[in-house]
């Protein structure tokens, strides 16, 4: 540090020693530096501000995989329409196999789907669990994993022929897998008919194919409960589920609305009569 010092007169230039420029230094240094409390305040609002930024990372990212779960049913959608286009009727979907019919098998719904109405002849072993049949969101508990995995499907058909009394009781079956037929000469091929286009009402209203939250390729009302070990049932997608209607558009309703709640609204959604018919609940 230079100073100009008055000698005899005249200023003349001084150079403070090395320990008092150092002292001076400190003292600045002290002067600027942050306090404690000053130190934990910025802490604090860096920390709460690294929180907001992660819950909204984690809100887009919910979003954006909502977004392709919608997309994957709106294609699952229209290859229904294909489907229908051709056949007049919505494929079936009967009792599994023992052993387990896969899902490419074309017994089952997944197998017509992907065949008639994706147009894809030869789908390979595990074409459930890849591109528009894969929901980004789910997730399978431990629990499901440790099953058949082979089995685990993220999309579900409107298929209520173990709901009530079972399949036997088929005067009060509304889904979309078809007429049972009581015939012991067909119960191990074919013991449902198809349900024909014309016997949905109200295609706009009716729920064909939305998130499976039970892992085996149905869609159905059951208790919220029963599903919530399966996996993720309650955060997939934000306490919503995601649904593709008979005439191909899709929606996002509650998981509440969709598997507990009992008005007329929200139970004729399930049945191709577009009637709620509490009594098969």
């Amino acid at each position: 540090m230079k100073l100009r010092l008055e000698v005899l007169g005249q200023l003349v230039p001084w150079t403070a020693p090395n320990c008092l420029r150092q002292q001076i230094l400190l003292i600045r240094l002290a002067i600027n530096a942050f306090t404690l409390i000053e130190l934990l305040v910025v802490i604090g609002i860096i920390a709460l501000l690294a929180a907001l930024l992660l819950q909204s990372l984690a809100r887009a990212k919910a979003t954006a995989q909502s977004t392709v779960c919608k997309s994957n049913l709106r294609q699952l959608g229209l290859s229904l329409q294909m489907f229908l286009s051709e056949n007049h009727y919505y494929p079936v979907n009967p009792f599994q196999t023992q052993p387990l019919s896969p899902p490419s098998s074309d017994r089952l719904w997944l197998g017509k789907l992907v065949r008639e109405g994706l147009g894809i002849s030869q789908p390979s072993t595990n074409f459930h669990q890849q591109g528009v049949w894969r929901c980004p969101s789910a997730r399978w508990s431990d629990s499901m994993r440790r099953g058949d995995v082979t089995q685990l499907t993220d999309y579900g058909y409107n298929d209520d022929k173990v709901t009530g009394k079972g399949p036997k009781d088929a005067a009060n079956k509304f889904g979309l897998e078809g007429h049972y037929v009581p015939d012991a000469n067909l119960a191990s091929t074919w013991p449902f008919r198809p349900i024909a286009e014309s016997e949905v009402v109200a295609p706009g209203d009716m729920m064909a194919i939305g998130d499976c939250f039970e892992g085996n390729a149905l869609f159905r009302r059951t208790s919220i409960d029963f599903f919530e070990d399966l996996g993720n049932t309650l955060t997939r997608h934000q306490g919503k589920g995601n649904v593709v209607f008979c005439d191909g558009h899709v929606e996002s309703p509650t998981l509440k609305f969709l598997f507990e709640d009992t008005t007329d609204t929200a139970l004729a959604r399930w049945n191709r009569d577009h009637q709620p018919h509490p009594e098969k609940w």
